[in-house]
């Protein structure tokens, strides 16, 4: 082999590796990024991790918020139609926020069974419910139990 040749291939192997190395930091780096989405009827299940971030989408369900007067600690319960999950949150909710309405939440799930959300999302108006929460509700039970006015926004 002439040492043209071996300088060529030695290039082109080590372009490989370096290609090589950088995809797979980009794969790690992008897996460590992604939020799955689970519904409460999974969580109750045993199918969501616990201490790992991830988002829950469901209904607020009547009578279930609880207001802490010294903090902005807020507990409330969010339901699919098959499941509740008790959530915890500290700091200010979004003013769309009730109870009744679909929202988002983003956080992780402690030992004892409850979500502890960092970040709350909230509907934008009054027949809109996000895609994910509509879409897990409806698969939860085969047919839809979204309130009727939730239905059509999909």
């Amino acid at each position: 082999m002439t040492r043209t040749r071996r300088r060529r291939l030695m290039l082109v192997g080590g372009l490989f590796v370096g290609l090589a190395a950088a995809t797979a930091l980009a794969l790690t780096a992008f897996s460590e990024n992604i939020l799955y989405f689970y519904q409460p009827s999974e969580i109750v299940g045993g199918q969501a991790p616990t201490h790992t971030r991830f988002r829950i989408g469901g209904l607020v369900e009547t009578g279930s918020v609880e207001r802490n007067n010294d903090d902005l600690l807020v507990r409330f319960t969010l339901a699919d139609c098959e499941a509740s999950v008790p959530v915890q949150f500290r700091g200010t909710l979004p003013d769309l926020f009730r109870e009744g309405q679909g929202i988002v939440a983003y956080g992780q799930l402690n030992e004892s069974g409850q979500f502890v959300a960092d970040e709350v999302l909230a509907k934008h108006d009054e027949n809109y419910m996000s895609p994910d929460v509509a879409e897990a509700m409806k698969d939860a039970s085969g047919t839809s139990c979204m309130p009727s006015n939730m239905q059509a926004q999909r």
